[in-house]
């Protein structure tokens, strides 16, 4: 086997663009790290980013970490969970292998039709008495039904963890997300709305939890000549946390340009059969507009996602197929025996078609994107 280095020469308008600081700005934290030497370890900017997050989403307890896929995998580590674990198939490869990476078994739960995240009225059937969590997804920044959720929780006893990787600086009302369920995850990957390049954090309200995270994030180290349980490394680095911290100070104008974009799609597409976007389940949700999906129904249009995917691709525009397949029909999860019946995942994950959207996205260029479905599917 032979690993090439990564060489992309097309030329067009791909799904995501990461937004960048004023390059001064970045440059000033630089120069400070340069002056210390001090690279990782949570460093300075490490603690300040920190406390930045920590006001910005309204918790008092927030850990970043070296990427969202860490942060999840050790929080589940940090809550000491073994049993199963009840979360959704319509969602990216991390939650699922989060799950089963600790050793616990995950329970697939069908997605509402209007927004894609857990039906809550299917979660209480697939409670057993193994069961010990719920990993609901907030996916493309739209949030789950976190009320119904808390309830069921609370009535059976288990614990709540949210992949909230689409959904940084999404609110309910006055209430930030990550102050909902146990802890909260969040990405910080490049192609999202909030970038620290690699990076992610954890919101918890445990302050033991919180203690036992951040030193599993440190290779389980308690003290300078004490590791007191088997820990990873996790560390989020000084280069990513000064990037966060430029990218918290922009992020409210990044999401206003996103929004733009968000709603251009959304005239353009609403009158176009066969073709519908989602939509939150409650009025009073801020969104980040994170990501811009849109099903085609092909008994409606007479044109599959496939074919429109492919079409686009012809011209130079590059849409995702995000979430497809679903993490239950991975080759290494699709003989496991995992229980759960989602036929509404399953129908949803082969009509989605995310396309390009990002806070530098000309609406000329959406507007090119639009008639080439539009024109293509008519």
């Amino acid at each position: 086997m032979s690993i090439g280095k990564f060489v992309d020469n097309r030329k067009g308008i791909f799904v995501t663009k990461p937004s960048l600081p004023p390059f001064d700005e970045y440059v000033e934290y630089l120069r400070e790290i340069w002056d210390r030497g001090i690279l990782t370890n949570m460093g300075p900017l490490h603690e300040k980013f920190r406390e930045n997050l920590s006001e910005f989403l309204g918790v008092d307890i927030c850990l970043p970490s070296c990427n969202g896929h860490m942060g999840l995998e050790l929080t589940i580590q940090a809550f000491e969970l073994q049993g199963e674990i009840i979360t959704t198939p319509y969602t990216f490869a991390s939650t699922t292998h989060a799950i089963v990476r600790n050793r616990c078994t995950p329970v697939f739960c069908d997605v509402r039709e209007e927004d894609c995240t857990i039906d809550t009225e299917k979660i209480e059937e697939l409670i057993s008495d193994k069961t010990v969590a719920i990993v609901p997804v907030h996916v493309y920044g739209l949030p789950c039904n976190v009320d119904e959720i808390e309830r069921i929780a609370t009535k059976h006893g288990l614990r709540v963890i949210y992949d909230a990787a689409h959904a940084f600086g999404v609110k309910i009302g006055e209430r930030g997300i990550a102050s909902y369920g146990d802890a909260s995850m969040f990405s910080f990957h490049a192609t999202k709305a909030f970038h620290t390049i690699e990076g992610g954090c954890v919101a918890l309200r445990d302050v033991k939890k919180a203690m036992r995270l951040y030193q599993l994030e440190n290779f389980g180290i308690m003290g300078e000549e004490q590791v007191s349980f088997t820990g990873a490394n996790a560390k989020m680095n000084e280069f990513e946390a000064a990037m966060g911290l430029c990218n918290l100070l922009h992020f409210s104008e990044n999401i206003e340009k996103r929004k733009r974009v968000y709603e251009r799609y959304e005239s353009r597409f609403a009158d176009l059969d066969g073709v519908r976007m989602p939509s939150p389940y409650r009025d009073d949700i801020t969104r980040n507009y994170s990501y811009l999906p849109i099903f085609i129904d092909k008994d409606v249009c007479g044109m599959s996602r496939d074919d429109v995917y492919a079409y686009l691709a012809l011209n130079n525009i590059y849409s995702r197929k995000y979430f497809y397949p679903l993490t239950s029909q991975f080759d290494c999860y699709r003989d496991k025996g995992y229980r759960g019946d989602t036929p509404i995942a399953e129908r949803l994950s082969e009509q989605v078609l995310t396309l390009p959207i990002y806070a530098d996205l000309e609406l000329e260029k959406v507007d090119h994107i639009c008639d080439m479905i539009i024109n293509f599917l008519k």
